[in-house]
This record gives structure tokens, sequence and C-alpha cells, in this order.
């Protein structure tokens, strides 16, 4: 079985190379290296890192099912983190299977995964993260893209005026949208800010709980600030 893993991370990767050393390996150090080497060599099987340069894991993976819907990847990432398996649940095609691995996990953990997923034709979806994705699939708790989209501007500073024109809003529109947020995340119940009274500002509890849940993180935090100076600049 022909394998590609796609890691920029040198240590990662050399622990990939040496859990997986029974299969054939082609090594990217990057998405789009790894996108080539699919592409050009006709495979179906990937093992993937999240976060990486020029082309993330979950770009990469819609690149590739946007082609093939039945290739075969296993995404091996540090991350927990909400806004991923969000990102991937809008991607999987019905009649796919996929892994999601934590990488703390011990290497017999990964090799079961690979089995899983490349031979057995099974998802495999490390524990700790099927709590994330039941919360995702509730609609009580589920954040729409829409909402998603305010809770990323209000994290980066913008008022009520600036979402509404960003987004083309109405201020209430925009208010609209943040007291769904605010209900999604508990804020309207949590008993810390009606014990506060007045003194918890909502909009940076909304930004500290999703940061908490893994809703939005520091990286993802600095694709949206280069996006928000593109716009800045064409206003």
């Amino acid at each position: 079985m022909e394998i590609v893993i796609a890691e920029d991370n040198p240590r990662d990767r050399e622990f990939l190379c040496q859990t997986l050393a029974d299969y054939q390996l082609h090594i990217a150090t990057n998405g789009e290296e790894a996108l080539e080497l699919l592409q050009q060599n006709q495979l179906i099987y990937l093992v993937s890192d999240l976060q990486m340069p020029r082309l993330n894991g979950v770009e990469l993976a819609k690149h590739i099912w946007a082609d093939c819907p039945q290739a075969r990847i296993v995404f091996w990432s540090q991350y927990q983190d909400e806004i991923y398996v969000r990102a991937l649940a809008k991607i999987i095609p019905a009649e796919t299977v996929y892994g999601y691995v934590l990488k703390n996990n011990p290497s017999n953990i990964l090799q079961r995964a690979i089995v899983a997923v490349f031979v057995d034709y099974q998802c495999w979806i490390d524990p700790k993260i099927r709590p994330v994705q039941a919360r995702n699939q509730t609609n009580l708790q589920n954040i729409s893209d829409a909402e998603y989209e305010v809770l990323i501007d209000i994290a980066l500073g913008m008022t009520d005026n600036l979402i509404a024109q960003r987004r083309y809003l109405s201020k209430r529109g925009v208010q609209s949208r943040l007291k769904s947020i605010y209900q999604k995340l508990n804020i309207e119940r949590d008993s810390t800010v009606k014990d506060i009274g007045e003194m918890l500002n909502p909009r940076s509890r909304a930004v500290a709980i999703a940061l908490q849940r893994g809703l939005i993180n520091s990286y993802e935090l600095q694709q949206a600030e280069a996006l928000f100076q593109q716009w800045l600049k064409k206003r």
C-alpha cells in the first residue's frame, strides 16, 4: 500500500515514517506537495496534519475529495478544536470514510486508525473528538456560518457598525446574530454573568468561551486578520 504523508514538522514527520515503515511512503512537507504527489501518482491514501503552510489540511482534503471522493484520509493533529471538526464536516463526502487521530496518542493507536480507514474502510475518530462532533451536530449549540462570521469579527475587535458594513447587514441584523451567539454559548444563562450583573462584557465573554471551546484559535485568527486587512484596504 502506498501512502502520502503531509507533515511540515520534521520531528512529527520522522515519527510517522517510523510508525508506518511497513508501507510505501511518499513524503510531503506541505499541502501543495502532498496534492501534487497524490495527483501525479494517482494515490488515494493520505495521512495529513491540519496546520501546514501553503495549503492546510482542510483545504488539501477539499481539493482531493472534489476530484476523488473515494480517497481515504487520516487527519493526524495536535488540535481537537471545534473549528476543525466544523470545517471537516462540511467537506467530507457521504461515500467516503476518514480518520481523526490526535498526536498525543502512542504509535499503536495511529497504526490501528490506518488499518481501520485504509484496510477495513471504517471511520476511526479519536474518543476526545467525539464530544466535539456531537456538540457541532446539536442545533441548540451549533453556531451557523453567518453567526461564525460575526463571532470572528468581534474577536478581531470590530464594532457593530463595522461588522454591518463588512457583512452587508443592518445594525439590527448584527445584533440579532450576536444575540443568537450569546444564547448558543450559554452566555445569557451563565450564572457568573448574572451574579456580577453588568460588569462582564458579553462580547468579550463570547470570545473567551469560543477560545475555550476551540471555535476559534490563534492560527485561524491570524488568517482572519489578514483577510480583514485586505478588506480594509478595499473600502
